[in-house]
């Protein structure tokens, strides 16, 4: 196929999950809504983003063999559909508990979209372009959360309520999906691309989950898809506290700080792990992760009163954190797995991080209740000095990661 044919492919996989991102991070806006409606405390309403992250782990765990069995064209389109259905109905939720559900069912069914897409990678391209491919895609998440938040503020702007901030989005996801039905598909090199023996090896598995390198990356997943997790779900409540003077879309813009800085990081953390030397590479990592500690302990502080400066630093938090956090559950899964168990090791990867997640929304809300945005990122700075350790453990030699 030609090389324009296979950028089609990427950006309609790309572009489906920036739709499935629509119906995800719009909640995050919804969050003050919701706590105006509902008469509820941070903790109630962080419920729905904790119950729907552990939704979206188990989904990681069950659904990657699916995807590798039946295929990522497959998974990919049926997760974009579910995620389109199950974001419309959420809008008519009577009450937190069935939001809390249709959301969290949302969520499931989206842990399919990024699994496939992995799946998909190496049946189009080969070894030496995994990484540049994969990061390429990590994109679709960093710009989707930026699509989201400021589709969701227009909602609000326009005099949208909750319900309209939650079921719009997944109007556009179903146009979306009619795009992506015509152009998505599996490669020419997908000789295991779905289907009865290009399916699931228990024993590679089991192979899978007992390399230390493995173990490591999913420890670094913990952490750094926990401190994803907090930012997204809390930015627009952090950065409309600490000015009280300013408006919810205000500080929904404000937020979105965080992607686009995100968006700059996984660019230059593909090139730049590319070209460091692996016995260098750990201390690359260690040193990022060292620099995001630091600078979440001061955030609350510096942010208090001054939204610009809450913005800037908000940005700096998402320069740190998502360089390294694209590095997991790409191209290390693809790399790992393999064209047969890229799927699996992604779901993994993934699982084990969202498992942690789940922190950043009921348990976080409490804590920032408890002792405010100051208590809670320093929690978060005390989880990411741990990573920091974790990721002085990486064996020098990456080559089986490469």
């Amino acid at each position: 196929m030609s090389r324009r044919g296979k950028l089609g492919v990427v950006g309609a996989l790309a572009l489906g999950y920036v739709g499935i991102y629509l119906c995800r991070k719009n909640l995050s806006v919804a969050i003050p809504l919701l706590r105006e409606a509902f008469d509820a405390d941070r903790q109630a309403v962080g419920r729905i983003a904790s119950v729907s992250t552990l939704a979206y782990a188990l989904g990681k765990v069950f659904l990657g063999p699916v995807v590798d069995r039946l295929g990522g064209r497959v998974g990919f389109l049926g997760s974009m559909a579910l995620v389109a259905v199950l974001g419309a109905a959420g809008a008519f939720a009577p009450g937190l508990a069935v939001l809390t559900l249709l959301y969290s069912a949302n969520r499931f069914a989206g842990a399919a979209g990024w699994p496939s897409m992995m799946k998909l990678v190496p049946t189009w391209f080969g070894a030496a372009h995994t990484a540049t491919v994969a990061a390429v895609l990590s994109l679709s998440y960093v710009l989707g959360g930026v699509a989201a938040t400021v589709f969701a503020s227009r909602i609000v702007d326009a005099g949208g309520g909750w319900r309209a901030v939650m079921g719009i989005p997944s109007l556009a996801l179903a146009l979306i999906l009619v795009a992506c039905v015509f152009v998505v598909r599996a490669g020419p090199l997908g000789a295991t691309e779905g289907g009865g023996r290009g399916g699931v090896a228990w024993a590679d598995v089991a192979s899978l989950l007992r390399r230390r390198r493995f173990l490591i990356v999913c420890g670094l997943s913990f952490a750094l898809t926990l401190m994803r997790e907090a930012f997204n779900t809390w930015t627009v409540d952090f950065l409309a506290t600490s000015n009280p003077g300013g408006t919810l879309a205000g500080a929904a813009l404000g937020s979105t700080a965080f992607d686009i800085a995100g968006a700059a990081s996984i660019l230059a953390m593909g090139v730049g792990w590319d070209r460091t030397p692996p016995a260098y590479r750990r201390w690359l990592l260690a040193g990022i992760l060292g620099g995001l500690a630091v600078l979440l302990a001061v955030l609350p502080t510096v942010a208090m009163g001054n939204p610009v400066a809450g913005a800037f630093l908000v940005g700096a938090v998402g320069l740190l954190v998502y360089g390294p956090y694209s590095l997991l559950a790409g191209a290390f899964a693809v790399q790992s797995g393999g064209p047969r168990l890229a799927a699996t090791a992604s779901g993994v990867i993934d699982a084990i991080g969202y498992g942690a997640g789940v922190l950043a929304g009921e348990a976080l809300g409490r804590v920032v209740d408890a002792g405010g945005y100051t208590l809670g990122f320093r929690c978060l700075a005390a989880i990411v000095l741990a990573g920091t350790v974790l990721a002085l453990a990486l064996p020098p030699d990456q080559e089986d990661l490469r």
